[in-house]
C-alpha cells in the first residue's frame, strides 16, 4: 500500500496511530452506553461497524482518505476492548480474572498467528480482479468481524442468571459469589463515575498501559517490515516468521496469567513481564543484522509485553465495579492506547531519519522499562487476600 499510494514510513505512522483519537474521544461515552443498554446489542454495533469501514479501507487513494478512514475506524472500535473486560466481571470472580483475561486477550496474538501467513497470501492476489493485494487483504479480513456483529446480536448472553446452558445450581452459585465480591466492593471501595475518573489509582494505571501499549503496537504495526528488513526475505515469507512472535506471546499470556491467579499476585505479573519485554527489544536492537537472533529476541520481548496484560487487567476490576468500572476501564484503556498513534508515529520518524528501526526498538524497550517500575508504585490491595475469607 505504501509503495502504491507514495507513502513514507512518517505518513504510514500518522495514518496509523490517528485511529487512537477517534478512539479516544469515543471510549467512555461508548462503555456507558453498553453498561446501560447492554453488552449484546452494543458489541455487535462496534463488530459491523468496524468490519465495514475496515473493508472501506481498500478505497484508500489519498494520505487523506487513509487519515479520514483510520480516524472513523477508531470511533467505530470505540468501547469494544474495555466493553469485553467489564462483560467479563459479571461472569468471573475476582480470583479468575488475570487468566481469564489472558485468554480473551490471546486472540490478538492468535490474530497474528493467523493473520500473518494469511496476509500474506491475500498479498499474492495482487492484480486479480483489478485490484491490488493490500486491497484484496482489507475486503477479506473486513468480513469476519461483521459476520461476527451478527452472531453476537443472535448468541450472546448478557449475565448469569440467564445462562440457560449452566445448571440451576451452578447459576445460583456463580449469582452468590459475584454478588458477595460486588458487596465487599461496596463496603470497601464504593466510587461514584466521578470519583474513580478522578481516582490517582486510575490514573496511574493508565500511565502504566500507555508504557505496554507502545510496545504492543510499535511490534503490531511494523513486525512486517521489521523482519522483510533484517531478513529480505518475501511478503508470503514474512507473514509466516511474523507468526512466531504472537505465537510465544499467546503461550506466555495463558501462563502469566494463570500462575498470577494461583498466586494471588498481581503487580510483579506485571513488572517482570515488562522488564523481559524491554529485555528481548533491546537484543533486537543489538542483533538487528543477524536474522535468527533478532527474531529470537522479538519472540522474548513479545512473550513479556503480551505477558503482563492479563494481570494488569485484573488490577483495576479487583476495585471497581458497576459503571465506575465502565468508565474507569475505558479512561484506562482509551488513555493507554493514545500510544498506539505515539509508537508507530515516532517509529516512523525515526525510520525516516536513521533509515533503520534500531532506535525504534530502544524507545519502546524504555517505555517498558517505566512501565514496570510504575507498577511497583500502585497500591497493594488485599482484595485477592480477603476474598479467600469469603469463598464458599
Amino acid at each position: 500500500m505504501n509503495h502504491d499510494l507514495g507513502f513514507s514510513s512518517t505518513i504510514y505512522g500518522f495514518g496509523s496511530g490517528i485511529f487512537f483519537f477517534g478512539y479516544f474521544l469515543f471510549e467512555i461515552p461508548s462503555n456507558l452506553i453498553l453498561e446501560r443498554i447492554g453488552a449484546r446489542v452494543w458489541i455487535a454495533r462496534i463488530a459491523i461497524t468496524w468490519g465495514v469501514i475496515a473493508t472501506g479501507m481498500m478505497f484508500v487513494k489519498s494520505p487523506l482518505s487513509f487519515y479520514l478512514l483510520r480516524f472513523f475506524l477508531g470511533i467505530a472500535e470505540a468501547g469494544f476492548f474495555p466493553g469485553i473486560i467489564l462483560y467479563l466481571t459479571y461472569w468471573f470472580p475476582t480470583i479468575q480474572r488475570a487468566k481469564t483475561v489472558a485468554i480473551f486477550m490471546t486472540a490478538t496474538a492468535i490474530a497474528g498467528v493467523v493473520g500473518g501467513p494469511f496476509s500474506g497470501l491475500l498479498l499474492t492476489l495482487h492484480g486479480i480482479a483489478g485490484l491490488a493485494g493490500w486491497q484484496w487483504l482489507f475486503l477479506v479480513e473486513g468480513l469476519p468481524a461483521i459476520i461476527m456483529g451478527f452472531v453476537v446480536l443472535n448468541y450472546l448472553c448478557e449475565r448469569p442468571e440467564q445462562a440457560e446452558w449452566l445448571e440451576p445450581e451452578e447459576r445460583f452459585w456463580l449469582q452468590e459469589r459475584l454478588q458477595l465480591e460486588s458487596e465487599h466492593k461496596q463496603r470497601h471501595n464504593s466510587y461514584t463515575l466521578l470519583q474513580a475518573l478522578v481516582n490517582p489509582k486510575v490514573w496511574l494505571l493508565s500511565l502504566i498501559y500507555f508504557t505496554l501499549v507502545i510496545g504492543i503496537y510499535g511490534i503490531s504495526f511494523w513486525l512486517p517490515q521489521i523482519i522483510k528488513g533484517f531478513s529480505g526475505l518475501s511478503d508470503l515469507w514474512v507473514g509466516f516468521l511474523s507468526v512466531i512472535p504472537y505465537l510465544v506471546g499467546a503461550i506466555g499470556m495463558v501462563f502469566v496469567g494463570s500462575h498470577s491467579d494461583q498466586t494471588r499476585e498481581r503487580r510483579a505479573h506485571v513488572t517482570i513481564p515488562a522488564f523481559i519485554g524491554a529485555f528481548g527489544l533491546v537484543l533486537s536492537a543489538s542483533y538487528s543484522h543477524e536474522p535468527m537472533t533478532a527474531l529470537a529476541s522479538l519472540s522474548l520481548a513479545a512473550l513479556g509485553i503480551w505477558g503482563a496484560l492479563g494481570p494488569f487487567w485484573a488490577l483495576p476490576t479487583a476495585f471497581l465495579s458497576g459503571t465506575a468500572a465502565a468508565g474507569s476501564l475505558a479512561l484506562i484503556n482509551s488513555v493507554g492506547n493514545l500510544a498506539g498513534f505515539v509508537a508507530p508515529y515516532v517509529i516512523g520518524l525515526i525510520k525516516d531519519a536513521t533509515n533503520s528501526f534500531t532506535g525504534g526498538l530502544l524507545v519502546m524497550a524504555a517505555a517498558l522499562l517505566v512501565g514496570g517500575i510504575l507498577t511497583l508504585v500502585v497500591h497493594h490491595d488485599s482484595f485477592l487476600e480477603q476474598l479467600d475469607s469469603i469463598r464458599s
